[in-house]
Order: C-alpha cells, then structure tokens, then sequence
C-alpha cells in the first residue's frame, strides 16, 4: 500500500493531470474521484492489474487479496487463473505450452478437457 499525500504517484501514472496543485489533505471527496483506483505493481515496478471503483462503490478487499494471489501465482508459475478462481482452485496451463511441456513443468499430470484447455493443481 502506497500513502500518496502529495500526489506524487497520482500524477506519476495520469491518475491527476501534472499540474494539479496542492496535496492530498487539501482534496474533497469530489477532487479524489479520479483517483479511486486499485494499482498492482509486479517487482519490476510494472503495472500488473488495475481495478477502478466509482465513487459510490466500495472497494472489494478480499477481491484485491484474490487478485494479488492470482497475480503472484500467474507470474511465477506460468499458468493462467480462470474465472472465479480462489487460491487452491486449479489453475489453466497456457495453449502457447505444448503438451511435451506441460509433462515436464507438471510431472503430477495435468487434465486435458479441449486440446486447447488444460488445468493442473499447483499447491
């Protein structure tokens, strides 16, 4: 979590035009309308995800938590997450992997349900 009380950030990746003055003390609910947004950086300090909320939702904390689980799990294991995943949940072994591959990455084997789709456990 990252506290932007001079908005440093904001401006940094167009949240709030660079020339906006003052600091985040100064803002009213109104001002920060824009800036009512979910930001995950991988460690290359690149942008991963990005969840927009308007003003008059809350923010979904455990989606967040989901989110970043699937972020991490996605980057360093090389799998994709489907649909309403939760962490435990199988997992999809990307198309660009052949099936020679996925042997060797999932010795414990793997399902096949479309030549196209395959889902492995990753504990």
């Amino acid at each position: 979590m990252v506290g932007d009380s001079d908005l440093k950030v904001a401006k940094l990746y167009n949240m709030l035009p660079a020339e906006e003055t003052g600091s985040a003390e100064q803002r009213t609910a109104a001002d920060n309308a824009t800036v009512r947004a979910v930001y995950i950086f991988g460690p290359d300090k690149k942008i991963r995800a990005m969840l927009l909320y308007p003003m008059s939702s809350g923010r979904n904390f455990e989606e967040v938590l989901r989110l970043l689980d699937s972020v991490q799990l996605t980057e360093s294991k090389g799998v994709a997450t489907p649909v309403n995943w939760q962490s435990g949940d199988d997992v999809i072994i990307p198309p660009s992997v052949s099936d020679k591959e996925a042997k060797a990455r999932f010795p414990q084997g793997f399902t096949t349900l479309r030549p196209y789709l395959r889902t492995v456990k990753i504990d």
